[in-house]
């Protein structure tokens, strides 16, 4: 085998230059995914001790700016067929800048934030850099990484001077390096979406978006176990045991109706409205996530007779409304399946009623009845539409039997 075809030294190309790519998920990717999952857990844990509106919105920001971090990787890694040595050691250096981010995050409103920003200016610098790559080896058009290349490098300096400025200043010219990168992205006629060959392989995200959700609803367990065993599992009553189990339950179907209904579903076209749509939706879904996985774990410290925390319920209302919200987004741009017969909007509005139904109760009712209505705007999500499923399919059968 010749050196040009031998993974380890072939050089990076764009998809559509290949004769032949698969959709499958590189083992680097995944390897890239475990720092993440780190990272995410420390974002909710720094939500869990920073429960105020001020504390909400640093996690929002957080959370943004760190998925873009893993999207962006991810995008060139659809975009570029690239697993040589240079691309390897150049991925594990991002592991590194995200290590370095992720262990600012408790400090980040102190001496932390410094470290933070220097992150991820470097990890905006290796993005360039992947780009420039792919440019000078030999990309039949240039004008898609050249551009790339370029708002990547002018964002990492912005990054890496925000990092210089004290807070509150310093978050504004890093605010100022993450609108570089989107405008450069989104604006008309400029923008980089213009080009037809910033298409991904479809296949390929659609794997990389349902692998980070199931890390993203996974992060709960972690939540409760650890909060668990910090109170002490000798210690507690049934009570206790009952909500553990009930949050644990609650995580997977959180999961199961993602992968029915939205997992690995392709875009149906290749529009920008669609692509934007199906990206953001993906983003708010997972930000919704760690929003009820972090209120899960108030699970393990009320019995059933006490007030279900209010601040953690108003995670978790908001967080599964919102994450419905967003499931219902995705189903309207993937290509149809059997499932979306039976989980319709009305299913979806059922689910984010009740949310909002058990937040208004939830102050005045046991937890026992607050886990009940909050429990059927989830479980809702997979009870009724399987059931109508089941209907309708023995049905059509015991037509054709007829």
């Amino acid at each position: 085998m010749s050196l040009s075809v031998h993974p380890l030294w072939r050089k990076p190309r764009h998809h559509l230059d290949c004769d032949q790519s698969n959709d499958h998920v590189h083992w680097m990717e995944l390897f890239y995914d475990l720092v993440h999952v780190v990272s995410i857990f420390v974002m909710g844990n720094f939500l869990s001790h920073h429960l105020s509106f001020a504390g909400f919105a640093v996690f929002v920001c957080l959370f943004v700016v760190v998925w873009f971090a893993w999207f962006d990787l991810s995008l060139f890694n659809s975009l570029y067929v690239s697993t040589d040595i240079h691309h390897r050691l150049l991925m594990a250096t991002q592991i590194i800048t995200v290590m370095l981010m992720t262990s600012s995050i408790n400090s980040i409103d102190a001496g932390g934030w410094s470290f933070f920003a220097v992150g991820y200016a470097l990890n905006r610098g290796i993005i360039a850099f992947l780009y420039r790559r792919a440019r000078l080896v030999g990309d039949s058009q240039a004008s898609l990484p050249g551009e790339m290349s370029r708002n990547y490098t002018i964002a990492a300096c912005i990054f890496a001077v925000s990092a210089f400025i004290p807070p509150p200043y310093g978050y504004f010219v890093f605010a100022l390096g993450m609108i570089v990168i989107w405008a450069g992205f989104g604006l008309p006629k400029i923008g980089t979406i213009r080009f037809e060959r910033l298409l991904p392989r479809l296949g390929h995200m659609a794997e990389r978006f349902a692998l980070l959700l199931l890390i993203v609803v996974g992060e709960g367990f972690f939540k409760l176990v650890i909060t668990l065993s910090n109170v002490g599992v000798d210690k507690v009553n049934l009570d206790v045991f009952v909500n553990y189990m009930i949050g644990g339950f609650a995580l997977f179907a959180m999961a199961w109706i993602y992968f029915d209904f939205a997992g690995n579903g392709k875009p149906r076209n290749t529009g920008n409205r669609t692509m934007v749509q199906w990206t953001l939706s993906h983003l708010f879904l997972m930000l919704s996530a760690v929003c009820v996985g972090v209120a899960l774990s108030a699970e393990v410290k009320i019995g059933f007779w006490d007030h279900y925390p209010l601040k953690y319920a108003v995670l978790g209302c908001f967080g599964l409304s919102s994450y419905l919200y967003c499931l219902l987004l995705i189903q309207d741009v993937i290509e149809e399946r059997a499932a979306h017969r039976f989980a319709t909007a009305k299913i979806r509005m059922f689910g984010i009623a009740m949310s909002f139904l058990t937040l208004a109760l939830v102050s005045f009712v046991p937890a026992l009845v607050g886990n009940f209505l909050w429990g059927m705007a989830l479980f809702s999500q997979i009870i009724i539409p399987a059931t109508n499923a089941y209907r309708a399919f023995s049905s059509e059968e015991a037509n054709k039997a007829g």
